[in-house]
């Protein structure tokens, strides 16, 4: 039974239905329904390692002060900000493909839009001041420590939370104005601003024009995110020092991999859905998922195997109380 309420007559006179929906049933993966149980696999795996992976980060980051760095504590960020990503979406993802239990409220599904969209805005700032603390250190290694401070690291952290959050916020309000009564069938895995905007009776191109807005001003901050590297590329290969040479390209090789996967799936979807209108409607969604699933499991690892600091804190974490 589709729960719904009555709106007014004017208002009824507008959507042609005289219902606006306030309860919405997410799909999943559209049209790939019987393999639902095989494609929760990899949210699985995603979840049970992202989880654990980034708790971990962020417990060893505060508790040993020897990491106690701008490169650690903006890693530190960039690891909350997964885990906030992977626990708004997997969980429910994986209810959907086991449980059929994708029924969600408006007032749910505009909140998961929220921290969905604002996270992704987020995680994107990290990312540029961690190329930027990368760029401070191979450029100007002796005045790193003068340069980021606590202080300067404090109010980094809370204007990229206030950008992110506040860049977002407007959407609730555009969406909460809509009248909801095309239908209350979302064919996704979660809700996205959209994808739930599609579904009103209303104009909707204001919202269209904000997020053109939101995706502009990222645009910015990645292209900030490209110069800090090209300049961090033209000092390296300016260094007479073969050795010291590739230990500064590897200072950095975990922040290019982490780029890398925050930013190419990403990039591929987006081309997918403006360029891609003959491609199936599970393949938009899965290229959306591998965007939720992929990062928030890799980043870990990644930072695990190639900062050696963080390496040798987890071996020490997991081995040395067994002695």
């Amino acid at each position: 039974m589709v729960e719904s309420q009555v709106v007014s007559p004017d208002t009824a006179s507008l959507n042609h239905t005289g219902v606006s929906h306030t309860v919405f049933r997410l799909l999943g993966i559209p049209g790939l329904e019987d393999q639902h149980v095989w494609i929760s696999i990899p949210f699985f795996i995603s979840y049970v390692i992202a989880l654990p992976g980034n708790s971990l980060l962020i417990c060893i980051i505060l508790t040993k002060s020897s990491l106690h760095q701008p490169m650690y504590l903006f890693l530190c960020m960039l690891a909350g900000a997964d885990i906030v990503l992977s626990t708004c979406t997997v969980p429910q993802a994986l209810a959907i493909f086991w449980f059929h239990a994708g029924k969600i409220s408006l007032d749910r599904c505009i909140t998961q839009v929220f921290f969905l969209s604002s996270t992704f805005i987020f995680e994107s700032g990290i990312l540029l001041v961690m190329a930027f603390d990368c760029y401070i250190a191979i450029c100007y290694p002796l005045r790193y420590t003068t340069i980021l401070t606590y202080a300067l690291i404090g109010k980094i952290g809370v204007t990229i939370f206030l950008r992110s959050y506040g860049t977002v916020f407007p959407i609730v309000f555009l969406l909460k104005r809509l009248t909801f009564c095309k239908s209350n069938i979302l064919p996704n895995t979660a809700c996205k601003h959209i994808v739930l905007a599609h579904v009103s009776c209303d104009d909707i191109q204001v919202n269209i024009w904000y997020v053109f807005f939101v995706l502009m001003s990222t645009l910015v901050i990645d292209v900030l995110i490209f110069i800090s590297y090209v300049l961090i590329l033209r000092t390296v290969f300016h260094i007479p020092s073969r050795d010291t040479r590739h230990k500064a390209l590897n200072t950095c090789g975990s922040h290019v991999c982490v780029i890398i996967l925050f930013y190419a799936p990403g990039i591929f979807s987006v081309l997918t859905q403006r360029f891609g209108h003959h491609i199936s409607p599970h393949i938009h969604v899965l290229l959306a998922s591998v965007y939720i699933l992929v990062p928030p499991m890799l980043n870990p690892i990644i930072y695990g195997i190639k900062t050696k600091q963080i390496r040798d804190q987890v071996v020490h974490v997991f081995f040395t109380r067994q002695k």
